[in-house]
């Protein structure tokens, strides 16, 4: 049974009688409405990055920018990282489908546990750039994804991935320079089965960790490795237990922004056309932020004892050949299709 938009009464009392489940630690409401307890519509916004990121920022932003020029019709709590969701992103992407919450950000690697067509987003070497990634997105690739996303009950926006940016490998016991040197290496990746396999493929032993415990995991030996952008290490400190950066610029991962598709559906099309409005300025904002971060930050680490090695990308891509023609085969013809469209290449 699908549930209209959460009042603020409804949400309080969801929130009581989920809090087993639900281990977070809400934050204040945003702006006016909040105060006044006046809101027609009270959400709860999820993302898996800090409350320090530039992400959690914009998003906090958009829903304060959403609240006033709605004149206090909308309210959201936004929940970063810090909130613990018992199963974590599965397990808030399950209550994203549910109507338990009614907005979130994921990467495409991990929705895909629903919508398998978000593991085209992280297709190995695909992306030459984060701004080349986006592109795809804002384009006929993302508009394929969306269409696949409202099969599975969720709304998506139009231009609505976040950035994370290019993936690079993170090393305790030593620098990757060549695909041999991946062979054993412990590799933290989110918990998704394209990641795994890619790593698999490549001779790493994947080994799947929330993101909020990669630090521990780096540090009590679970893993050798991970692999993130540079303002991941950076805002998760990972640079007080890791030793080597190695640029292998292997992936592209943004974080889609997703709502409950029969809440969406009953909002009213002024309150629609400000929410859509606020996420892609949000987005291209956050964007922003984050290509200044992943690409100012090489000095500071060096600064912090970090050694960096460039990675020439070929010797990888040409072990990954059977990969290749493994994901054409999953995410299907149409799909590949658009992929190869935008990034002006064939991969398989």
């Amino acid at each position: 049974m699908t549930r209209g938009p959460l009042t603020r009464r409804s949400f309080v009392t969801g929130a009581a009688l989920g809090s087993a489940a639900l281990l977070v630690r809400p934050l204040a409401s945003l702006g006016r409405a909040a105060q006044r307890g006046r809101a027609e519509y009270s959400f709860t916004q999820f993302h898996n990055q800090t409350a320090e990121s530039v992400l959690h920022r914009r998003i906090a932003d958009m829903w304060a920018a959403i609240e006033t020029e709605t004149d206090g019709r909308v309210e959201a709590q936004v929940f970063p990282l810090n909130n613990r969701v018992a199963g974590s992103d599965p397990a808030a992407l399950k209550m994203l489908v549910s109507g338990e919450i009614q907005f979130f950000t994921l990467m495409g690697g991990v929705m895909s546990q629903v919508v398998p067509a978000g593991d085209v987003q992280q297709v190995p070497f695909a992306f030459r750039s984060a701004a080349h990634a986006h592109e795809a997105m804002d384009g006929a690739l993302g508009a394929y994804i969306r269409e696949e996303m409202a099969l599975k009950g969720i709304h998506g926006f139009p231009v609505g991935a976040f950035d994370n940016g290019i993936r690079q490998v993170t090393a305790v016991t030593r620098p990757v320079v060549v695909p041999a040197d991946l062979r054993g290496m412990k590799m933290r990746v989110p918990n998704g089965a394209l990641f795994r396999d890619l790593f698999t493929t490549l001779g790493a032993v994947p080994v799947t960790v929330n993101s909020i415990d990669i630090y521990a995991a780096l540090q009590d030996g679970r893993a050798d490795a991970q692999e993130n952008p540079l303002a991941l290490v950076d805002s998760f400190r990972l640079y007080e237990v890791v030793k080597y950066i190695s640029m292998t610029n292997h992936m592209w991962s943004g974080f889609n922004q997703m709502a409950h598709l029969p809440t969406w559906q009953r909002l009213p099309g002024d309150i629609q056309e400000i929410i859509e409005r606020n996420v892609a300025q949000a987005v291209r904002l956050q964007r922003q932020d984050q290509a200044q971060a992943n690409g100012s930050l090489r000095p500071a680490l060096i600064e912090r004892g970090i050694a960096f090695n460039d990675v020439d990308p070929e010797p990888f891509r040409r072990a990954l050949s059977g990969f290749y023609r493994t994901w054409k085969d999953t995410l299907g013809t149409r799909c590949w299709s658009l992929l190869e469209d935008a990034v002006g290449q064939s991969l398989a």
